[in-house]
């Protein structure tokens, strides 16, 4: 609230749950005029310090930690603690920080998620409750602008973690916020949780899920619908994401609900959006128009396919038919090559689906086709590995992409780094330095012939946050393909790129917040243009955008004031 042109904040709490509510806990930072006024004196020691001083006690504390797990545990205790502070410090510190909060230390932090869990935070929507779905949203305030939804099955590339999934909907807020300034008390985190398959969950002692196996088919698909249909009730205007559900699911949930609730999911539209980026750029570097690539992609899942999907759409976009496109394509997964013989293919994996006949003497006699014949026959220009295959690609494998094209375009792109399909490093040295890569998660610079080198890192944070701040301000009622790729085009443009085909070909993590604001004004004006705006079309969206950006700051508490009924 404002007043005499001071924004202040009104609340009825005091004392003690003043204190322990982390939305508006300031510590120390309490003047001595809120600590007579709210009856905090004597619960904090003397000293009335700043913002910068408790953020630099924080840090210090922060430092002393053993290892990347310790510091995610002591970062979430300050954020279940002091909300403001915690996002103080880690956008003063973004580039050090973010790796510990968000990929790749994310991850394990979810796996020891049961074993360290504190402080419940977000929301739990488990399949026995599906009856008081309703009666669960209502404990929530409707004030929501944004919504992240798991059902966790596959985290990260570490798979089912069931209830511990809750996890990755807290971190992407995280991320929200951090990026793109989206008050973090207008966005919920929530966990559906139906079951779990890994077997060390359902025996774990300290599990904090559902232990049941997963449910599946209508059952499943019965309850997913009963939550959208709540969710959409309590929060008719929500921006929902859908993270990290299985493939098919994740497929069939967004392709099924994408024009019943504004939705989006990060896993297969944001993973696309940067790699597209990435490659607009890379493809700028090589002087090599988007038609005349040839897209060799390593794990057709959930992103692999989102990645094809992209680069599909901007093909066509350049003029090539839906067919011609899809001809440049050659996608693997855990059966091979994908080919038109495939019995009960996954729809979303039919359109790149390759003549059999087209491969049917690329292996050696008796084995199956493998990832090097497919490039030592196909000589790709781009290679991207989204397939959890640690070093799936070797050094034959690589050369061999060296071998049919002067600067290939490689991006393996799995995370955690165990997880990756080769090191930038390795990728470098077997290509005499004429690749372009990007990574799923950060590397530092490799030295190269003496030669520092900077790879970029494919990371959706450099996407999500931004759409998400657009699609708030724009009050969109749906999420439309010309929206993602305002974003892409703004993302890839964000590049100052030099004429040296080993520059940067994203931003880097410290200027993900001055993207993220740019990406949002790009998607407004995009959903303004589409008729998919619920705004004024004349609005100044910068102005827009920026009133719309939360700070980390402390700002004066007034008590709200108690009105005693006449007699």
């Amino acid at each position: 609230m404002e007043k005499n042109g001071i924004t202040y904040i009104e609340t009825d709490l005091k004392g003690i749950q003043l204190l322990r509510s982390s939305q508006l806990n300031k510590g120390t930072a309490f003047s001595d005029t809120e600590r007579k006024k709210f009856s905090l004196k004597g619960l904090l020691p003397p000293v009335v310090e700043t913002i910068e001083d408790q953020m630099q006690r924080a840090y210090h504390q922060y430092s002393l930690q053993t290892d990347d797990l310790q510091k995610n545990i002591f970062l979430n205790n300050l954020y279940n603690t002091n909300e403001t502070l915690f996002f103080r410090l880690i956008s003063e510190y973004i580039e050090e920080m973010m790796p510990i909060i968000y990929t790749p230390t994310a991850g394990l932090a979810i796996q020891h998620y049961s074993d360290e869990f504190r402080t419940p935070r977000g929301v739990y929507i488990s399949y026995p409750d599906q009856d008081n779905i309703d009666e669960i949203l209502n404990n929530l305030s409707n004030d929501i602008d944004l919504i992240v939804l798991t059902d966790s099955e596959q985290i990260l590339g570490i798979g089912d973690q069931g209830a511990n999934g809750i996890g990755i909907s807290v971190a992407k807020i995280v991320i929200y916020t951090l990026c793109a300034g989206i008050d973090p008390k207008r966005m919920l985190p929530v966990m559906i949780d139906v079951g779990t398959n890994n077997p060390h969950l359902l025996r774990d002692p300290l599990y904090i899920g559902w232990r049941h196996s997963r449910i599946q088919g209508e059952a499943y698909g019965q309850f997913v619908n009963k939550v959208i249909k709540s969710i959409k009730q309590k929060f008719p205007d929500v921006f929902l994401q859908w993270e990290d559900f299985g493939k098919k699911k994740a497929r069939c949930n967004l392709d099924q609900y994408h024009d019943k609730i504004c939705t989006f999911n990060d896993d297969i539209q944001g993973t696309g959006a940067v790699a597209m980026a990435a490659i607009l750029n890379a493809s700028k570097l090589t002087h090599t128009k988007l038609s005349d690539h040839r897209v060799v992609i390593f794990g057709a899942g959930t992103a692999g396919c989102g990645i094809a999907d992209r680069i599909c759409e901007w093909m066509m976009k350049e003029g090539m038919s839906s067919e011609e496109a899809h001809s440049k394509f050659w996608l693997m997964d855990s059966q091979g090559l994908v080919t038109d013989d495939r019995k009960n293919l996954d729809y979303f994996k039919a359109p790149y689906a390759r003549p059999q006949e087209e491969s049917q003497n690329w292996a050696k006699e008796g084995k199956t086709t493998c990832l090097l014949d497919v490039v030592c026959n196909v000589k790709p220009t781009i290679l991207i590995g989204t397939s959890t295959v640690n070093s799936a690609f070797d050094k034959e494998v690589i050369k061999a992409m060296a071998s049919g094209v002067e600067h290939p375009i490689i991006f393996p792109l799995s995370n955690p780094p165990i997880m990756a399909e080769a090191t930038p490093e390795n990728i470098l040295r077997w290509t005499d330095g004429n690749a372009i890569v990007a990574t799923g998660s950060p590397y530092p610079d490799i030295i190269l012939k003496d030669r520092s080198i900077s790879v970029a890192q494919c990371n959706n944070a450099l996407v999500f946050p931004g759409l998400g701040l657009g699609i708030i301000c724009a009050q969109a009622k749906r999420v439309t393909s010309g929206m993602i790729d305002a974003a892409v085009k703004e993302l890839s443009d964000s590049v100052n790129l030099q004429d040296d085909h080993h520059s940067l070909l994203l931003p880097k993590v410290s200027n993900l917040q001055e993207v993220s604001m740019n990406i949002a004004a790009a998607v407004v004006k995009k959903a303004i243009a589409e008729e998919a705006a619920n705004i004024n079309p004349k609005t100044d969206i910068i102005k827009l955008v920026n009133e719309n950006i939360w700070k980390p700051i402390y700002v004066p508490y007034q008590q709200i004031k108690q009105f005693k009924a006449s007699k």
